[in-house]
């Protein structure tokens, strides 16, 4: 009975679903993580690292001439600088609508997610993956992917803020997509310029993604509390 109680009060709160993509983003995370903290190779990463290389010469990405500079730029759309620019826009646009307490919610979600993810690169301490030429230099930890996962929690936090401004449902699925458009390629970007192991990537968007999902839950939870402004009328 208190089972059922408590799933019924979950489920009425909202955070029933969320908590469920939580788990299964954090125990896929957490089974990756255990295989890299052992040392144990994981079956995908050189196959799809070496398929994204010229046979016989693994110092050049595979496709057109122009497609590793393509890469670049998307890959840029990860970065702390392109992020924190984003950030500091969205933070403006919230605060000259005079939404202060969701300008301060979008703050402690990125912030909290790169805290975290610096926390758990330094607690992992993988290396770059040797077993291919890298297309750009990086100098940090590998595990888990930062660009995968800040973008995951920036684009996935102001996407769904964005969405919930709109009443139109086809709108809002189209900015969520976009979204998820936008992470998987700066991930898809990281591992076609070598810089990471796809276990990298796939557990920077688990992780990074269990933040926002948890940031949305608990944005959730404290509006219907009357804890964020009402729109502005028009």
């Amino acid at each position: 009975m208190r089972s059922k109680t408590q799933t019924a009060w979950l489920r009425s709160e909202g955070v029933l679903v969320p908590l469920l993509a939580m788990a299964i983003l954090l125990f896929t995370f957490g089974s990756i993580a255990e295989e890299v903290v052992e040392g144990e190779p994981l079956a995908f990463d050189r196959p799809i690292l070496l398929a994204m290389r010229m046979p016989g010469n693994p110092a050049i990405p595979v496709g057109p001439a122009w497609l590793p500079d393509a890469a670049r730029d998307i890959t840029s759309l990860g970065s702390v600088m392109v992020l924190g620019l984003i950030l500091l826009s969205a933070v403006g646009y919230l605060l000259l609508n005079r939404r202060r307490a969701a300008a301060w919610w979008v703050i402690g979600a990125v912030a909290g997610g790169l805290l975290l993810n610096n926390l758990l690169k330094f607690a992992v301490g993988r290396s770059r993956p040797e077993i291919i030429e890298p297309a750009v230099k990086v100098f940090s930890s590998s595990f888990p992917s930062g660009h995968a996962s800040l973008s995951a929690i920036a684009y996935l936090t102001l996407g769904v803020l964005l969405a919930r401004t709109q009443t139109s449902l086809p709108i809002r699925i189209y900015i969520i997509s976009l979204a998820v458009l936008v992470t998987i390629l700066v991930g898809i970007s990281r591992i076609y310029l070598g810089v990471h192991y796809p276990s990298d990537v796939l557990a920077g968007w688990c992780i990074g993604a269990a933040w926002a999902i948890a940031c949305w839950a608990a944005a959730g939870w404290y509006q219907r509390r009357g804890g964020f402004e009402p729109p502005i009328p028009r």
